[in-house]
This record gives structure tokens, C-alpha cells and sequence, in this order.
């Protein structure tokens, strides 16, 4: 299957990356950004453009969710297969006279971080069953956790992941700008953040809460509350209420 990747950020560059590395030939990498497109191109093997979208059987775009529709409009050819890699919106946000599905890798990517594609989760959809085989089989050449997932499920699994990923690590921004400020080393709280997902494999993470929240330790909430300001005052409130409801407290 001739394939072409739409993009030049990190979805697009981990995606290609994984196909090289399980030696899934793509025939172009496409987008706006010449400069990113040189250095994927050139350490991936990959001849890129930035004008000329050559014909492919597969095309998946990967860029932000504001550009779908307007790079799906692109795509010309009537006899192909198109894929979104949103996490969020349908298949139907493509518009061309092709097939039409989502390629769905519940990650979060920086070009900067190497990833172990194979756990990487890949969810699937598509117009038919041998469209779906297909991408199926693709995926899974790619990772071991290939799942059929409609829009509603998919809805679901990206607000999950801004839960679980994106919100704990702007926490971990807020705990940095709050060392820095005190001069404490981050590098010290490093061993906490280890050790606090790593024991969510094992516990579930409503039993593995700790801390003065779930203790309703009223001295040191407010004693907190009085060296915080401003917006880490207000998830230091936020997050503690939160606790305190699941715990009723």
C-alpha cells in the first residue's frame, strides 16, 4: 500500500518514524513547515514536499485539529483511503470523495522523546469491514493494542487522556515554577513522580491517594493556602476539594 504522511509536527514524525522502523515503506511526507520536513526527510529516508501531493492508497493526516478540514480538501484523488489521527474529531470532518476513517495512537509525542511504538494503543475506524482490516493490519505491524474504536468511544478516550496526561503535567509545570522560585532542585521530586505512576500499575488509583486532602489534614491545607497565590492558589483549592468529595470528606 502506498502511503503518505500530511504533517511535519510530533504525530507526524513519531508516526513516520514507526513505519520506518517496521519497515512500512512511505512514499512521501507532506506538509507547510520545509525546514521540519527536511529533517524528517533526512533522517528517515522519506522524500518530503511541500507543494506537489503525489497519488497514494493511504493518505493520514497528522496535524492539529483546526487543520484537518482545510488539508483533507487537499486529497483529490477518488480511489483512496483517508485517515485523521484525532483523538476528538469524527471521520466526517474530512471532505473529498474518498473513503473515509481515523487512525487514532493514544500517546503523547515530542520529537525530542524516543517511544516504544508497540505499546503504543492505535484506534480504528472506518467506513467498511475490509477498510477497517486494513488499517488494522497496518496498525498492527506497528503497536500489539490495535482496537476498533467508533467516535462516541473515541470522544471519551481523548478526554480521558487530558485527565491523565496533559493535566497532570501542567501540575508538574505548576510543582517547577514553585521549587524554582524557592531554588529546590526539581531533580529531587523526580523519585515521588517515579514512584506515584509506577504504583498505579499495581493500585488503583482511587486506593493508592495519599496526602493531606484525603486526610482532611485541615492544619496543613490552609497552611498550603497561605503560600500559594494567584492560579496555583486556586488548583491547590480546586484539586483538594475534588479529593475531598471522591473521599467524602
Amino acid at each position: 500500500m502506498q502511503t503518505v504522511i500530511i504533517g511535519s509536527g510530533n504525530v507526524a514524525y513519531h508516526l513516520a518514524k514507526a513505519f520506518t522502523q517496521n519497515n512500512i515503506p512511505l512514499i512521501q511526507i507532506f506538509g507547510r513547515n520545509e525546514e521540519e520536513l527536511k529533517k524528517i526527510s533526512e533522517e528517515l529516508d522519506i522524500p518530503y514536499s511541500t507543494k506537489d501531493l503525489t497519488d497514494a492508497d493511504l493518505y493520514i493526516i497528522c496535524v492539529s485539529d483546526q487543520s484537518v478540514e482545510t488539508v483533507s480538501k487537499l486529497i483529490t484523488k477518488k480511489d483512496c483511503l483517508v485517515a485523521h489521527t484525532s483523538g476528538s474529531l469524527p471521520k466526517e470532518i474530512l471532505i473529498g470523495e474518498y473513503r473515509k476513517s481515523s487512525f487514532y495512537p493514544l500517546q503523547t509525542f515530542s520529537k525530542s522523546k524516543d517511544l516504544h511504538y508497540s505499546k503504543i494503543p492505535l484506534f480504528i475506524e472506518t467506513e467498511n469491514d475490509e477498510d477497517q482490516k486494513t488499517l488494522t493490519d497496518l496498525a498492527s505491524k506497528i503497536s500489539e493494542n490495535v482496537m476498533k474504536s467508533d467516535h462516541e468511544k473515541r470522544k471519551y478516550i481523548h478526554m480521558t487522556a487530558v485527565f491523565a496526561c496533559n493535566f497532570v503535567n501542567h501540575l508538574f509545570s505548576r510543582a517547577k515554577e514553585i521549587s524554582d522560585a524557592q531554588e529546590i532542585p526539581f531533580d529531587y521530586f523526580l523519585p515521588l513522580i517515579d514512584e506515584t505512576v509506577k504504583k498505579i500499575h499495581e493500585i488503583e488509583p482511587k486506593s493508592a491517594q495519599t496526602g493531606p486532602a484525603v486526610r482532611n489534614d485541615t492544619r496543613v491545607l490552609e497552611l498550603h493556602e497561605q503560600l500559594l497565590k494567584d492560579e496555583s492558589l486556586e488548583i491547590y483549592k480546586t484539586m483538594n476539594h475534588s479529593i475531598k468529595k471522591m473521599y467524602e470528606l
